[in-house]
């Protein structure tokens, strides 16, 4: 049962674009049971975020924002570790 609605931001679509073709779907299917859960136990939330996380899908990094009130998980960037927190 999703409680809630998980949407992709520009950014995270353009990002989509850079990354090899076999890491994708582990990338949606991890994003998709965001709607189940969240902030999963291996959420990690950067210092001076209010509503960002992030969780780690290989080597690649997905920051998300999290809406508890409108039950709303927003996928913001998907990048390589190496760049993923440049201007967070």
């Amino acid at each position: 049962m999703d409680l809630y609605s998980v949407a992709f931001r520009k950014s995270a679509e353009k990002d989509l674009r850079k990354i090899p073709g076999e890491i994708i779907p582990h990338i949606f299917e991890y994003a998709l049971n965001l709607a189940g859960e969240p902030v999963p136990r291996d959420a990690y939330k950067p210092a001076c975020t209010e509503n960002l996380y992030r969780v780690r899908v290989g080597e690649y990094r997905v920051i998300y924002q999290v809406l508890h009130q409108s039950c709303e998980v927003t996928v913001i960037y998907i990048r390589h570790r190496s760049v993923a927190y440049r201007g967070l």
